[in-house]
């Protein structure tokens, strides 16, 4: 079923991408869909945990406040590059998502990097390794609002 699943995401990400709808165009998309389905399968065949896609309500939840989080950084860094670069203070720093899922850490993580003016550098367990252009941006994640988000939405199954 979750097969099924990937395909039809799959197949409606090519048409949104593509935009055309010509024979060519769509046997080429069918096959790229049937090579990623392929690839799937024989992960999932190995290491014998297929993963389920979930029915997009959690992703409708986060996606909002993702992008205000991106729109919100966006001006920030613009600001800092606007004005005089001495401003700017880099910082790294190791933050602990411990209260996470062990699979939404990389979620949270790539939200992060996703983030204008962060950057996760790594994950190793419960600790992520954090660059920022402003250290004021790492203290924000160290207080821990994007990981209470993610873990609201999509619970704390561990």
């Amino acid at each position: 079923m979750y097969l099924i699943k990937w395909a039809i995401l799959l197949s409606m990400f090519w048409l949104l991408l593509s935009g055309y709808i010509q024979p060519l165009l769509l046997s080429f998309g069918a096959a790229s869909v049937a090579v990623v389905l392929l690839i799937i399968k024989r992960m999932d065949d190995i290491d014998k945990e297929p993963f389920q896609t979930g029915t997009g309500r959690q992703i409708i939840q986060y996606l909002p406040y993702l992008t205000g989080q991106i729109i919100l950084s966006s001006i920030q860094v613009t600001k800092l590059i606007w004005r005089s670069p001495v401003k700017l203070e880099p910082a790294t720093a190791k933050i602990k998502a411990k209260d996470l899922p062990r699979d939404k850490r990389v979620l949270y993580a790539n939200s992060i990097t996703l983030t204008p003016g962060t950057l996760t550098v790594d994950l190793v367990d419960d600790e992520l390794t954090v660059h920022a252009l402003q250290g004021s941006s790492v203290d924000e994640l160290a207080e821990g609002n994007m990981e209470r988000k993610i873990d609201s939405i999509w619970g704390n199954k561990k």
